[in-house]
C-alpha cells in the first residue's frame, strides 16, 4: 500500500525569496537525480504565508527510508540543506495513507 509524505517548511518571514533562489540553483539539481516520487511543491498564498509544502508517495515505508537514504547521502543535496536550513523556523511531516473513495494521485 502506497504512503504519502507531506512534509511543510515554514520560513522565518522575508526569507522566501532565499529559498526560492536555493531550491532553483541547489535543491532541485540535488532532488531531480533520484528516484522521481515527488507529486508537487507548493508554496503559501493567501493565510498560509511563508510556507512550502512538498507531496511525496512511496510504495512503502521501505520505499520512503530508501529514497530519504540516498537523498541524504548526496553531497550535492547536503549543500543545499547546509543553506536552506537556517531559514527554516519550523518543520512538520505528516505520514498518509490513501482514502478508500475519491481519486489517488
Amino acid at each position: 500500500m502506497a504512503i504519502y509524505e507531506l512534509r511543510t517548511y515554514t520560513l522565518q518571514t522575508g526569507k522566501m525569496a532565499e529559498a526560492t533562489e536555493y531550491y532553483q540553483t541547489y535543491g532541485w539539481p540535488a532532488l531531480s537525480k533520484h528516484p522521481d516520487r515527488l507529486i508537487g511543491y507548493f508554496t503559501g498564498d493567501v493565510g498560509a504565508l511563508n510556507k512550502i509544502v512538498h507531496l511525496w508517495k512511496f510504495e512503502d515505508d521501505a520505499d520512503r527510508r530508501a529514497f530519504w537514504k540516498g537523498v541524504y547521502d548526496d553531497p550535492d543535496f547536503m549543500v543545499f540543506a547546509g543553506k536552506f536550513r537556517p531559514l527554516i523556523q519550523t518543520q512538520e511531516n505528516q505520514l498518509m495513507l490513501s482514502a478508500p473513495w475519491g481519486p489517488t494521485p
